[in-house]
């Protein structure tokens, strides 16, 4: 996919960059959703010794509602700064936005390790927790923005890169967790060591984005006075018509375009005018609604609901490991999973109106897992008491999310004109935001229903 006179991605320095930085813009968020058991200790105690007295402990988080907050702070600032977009793209440099927001995003989380050695009162702690919350995902809304924007003068292999770092990032958070408990020191000393491994990985993302500068493959993309020749652009698009037909969709909206795109010469080919967003959003309104749908279900009840399961099995080693391992990390293993398998398949097509119901049956894990072993409620019975059926639900719901958002993403830019993708992806971010939002809010209602 390179331009015929581009230089080559030597060890594939570029490709490993855009990986680990798009690992580095989901690493906040991961790492504090994975350590709901360490805050819910905090706010458990009223003098903190730094003994938190059981990391499984979840009524005294329902105090502060900590996993609702914690969702809704984390996602609202998405929403803001996807709406605030083009204003602030044009206003800041690009560098003062990346560098900037990597910088801002590493402060905050030394701030939150200091913590960690730091005694106060849980409602100071829980005040200061929220604010780090609310600009940390602020940050990582203006640089994922802004990485985005990088990305669309690379190759889309880059992209491609980029989304698996991302979706690997709650892998590496769980992980993280795990190794953190079973290093047999106390829960201080383990909870500092948890929270300075972001900081490691956002100083390494920092060095990935300098290091771009220096790396002349990506110069050449990313310089934005050499801007890519119309034969790149028709390669461009003639890969994707491959993919389409690859994957099914003859009809596709672009072939007969693109087939006669790919025989005019260069000079001849005629400028699309600007793409209109409301054409556009007629034209993808289906996959926008199917993506507000799959988030609502998904942030409604993870982490807020199922953070709160603890295993039917009683004190022990396992019960200790339970919801690292069945929640947090089975959920980013198979959420990735799902992710990768539109690389192979792509069903249903956009075509179909089998997707609108997949998305709609996904509120059923909303019951399911109000409904499994949460101690702590005042209204619903637990019908589901085995752990067996929480990891059912759990890898059903995490395979589910992960396949029906990248499907959606996928099946969005097929739908229009290739003028018109840029404004689809635009449109499709920010009904991702909007669904976020709405989950995220959801999550109180559902969690005052226990």
């Amino acid at each position: 996919m390179a331009r015929g006179d581009a230089p080559e991605d030597g060890y594939h320095l570029v490709g490993t960059s855009f990986f680990i930085l798009g690992l580095g813009t989901l690493l906040p968020w991961n790492f504090f959703i994975t350590a709901i058991p360490y805050f819910q200790a905090r706010l458990a105690v009223v003098n903190v010794t730094g003994e938190p007295s059981d990391t499984n402990v979840t009524s005294p988080g329902d105090a502060f509602n900590f996993n609702n907050w914690m969702t809704l702070l984390s996602q609202l600032p998405l929403l803001l700064f996807t709406l605030l977009n083009s204003f602030l793209y044009q206003c800041i440099p690009e560098m003062v936005r990346i560098l900037g927001s990597l910088l801002g995003i590493l402060m905050l989380f030394i701030l939150t390790a200091a913590l960690v050695k730091v005694d106060m009162s849980p409602e100071l702690f829980f005040s200061i927790t929220m604010a780090s919350i609310w600009f940390i995902n602020s940050f990582c809304a203006i640089l994922q923005g802004s990485l985005f924007g990088q990305l669309g003068a690379m190759p889309p292999t880059y992209s491609t890169l980029f989304l698996s770092g991302q979706g690997l990032a709650g892998t590496f958070a769980a992980l993280a967790m795990l190794m953190s408990m079973a290093s047999g020191v106390d829960a201080q000393t383990s909870a500092l060591g948890y929270f300075i491994t972001p900081c490691v990985g956002i100083l390494v993302s920092i060095a990935c984005y300098l290091s771009l500068s220096h790396l002349e493959f990506a110069r050449y993309y990313l310089d934005k006075k050499a801007p890519p020749p119309q034969a790149y652009e028709l390669e461009t698009r003639a890969e994707l018509l491959q993919a389409d037909e690859k994957n099914g969709f003859a009809g596709s909206p672009q072939k007969a375009r693109l087939a006669l795109e790919l025989e005019l010469e260069p000079e001849k080919e005629p400028k699309p005018g600007k793409a209109s967003v409301l054409l556009v959003l007629r034209k993808i309104w289906v996959m926008a609604l199917c993506i507000v749908l799959v988030f609502t279900v998904t942030l409604s009840v993870f982490p807020a609901i199922t953070a709160m399961v603890t295993s039917s099995r009683g004190p022990g080693k396992w019960s200790q490991f339970f919801n690292p391992i069945c929640c947090f990390l089975l959920f980013n293993t198979m959420d990735w999973l799902g992710r990768s398998m539109t690389s192979y398949f792509l069903w249903p097509d956009q075509d179909g109106r089998l997707l609108p119901l997949l998305a709609c049956l996904r509120f059923l894990f909303v019951p399911l897992f109000m409904l499994c072993h949460v101690p702590e409620r005042s209204h619903l019975p637990v019908l589901f008491p085995q752990d067996a059926c929480f990891i059912t639900f759990m890898l059903l719901f995490a395979l589910s999310n992960g396949y029906l958002v990248s499907l959606t993403m996928c099946l969005a830019p097929r739908q229009v004109l290739p003028h018109e993708s840029e404004v689809a992806g635009a449109l499709m971010t920010f009904f991702l935001a909007l669904g976020l939002s709405f989950g995220a809010s959801l999550s109180f209602l559902f969690k005052s229903l226990l």
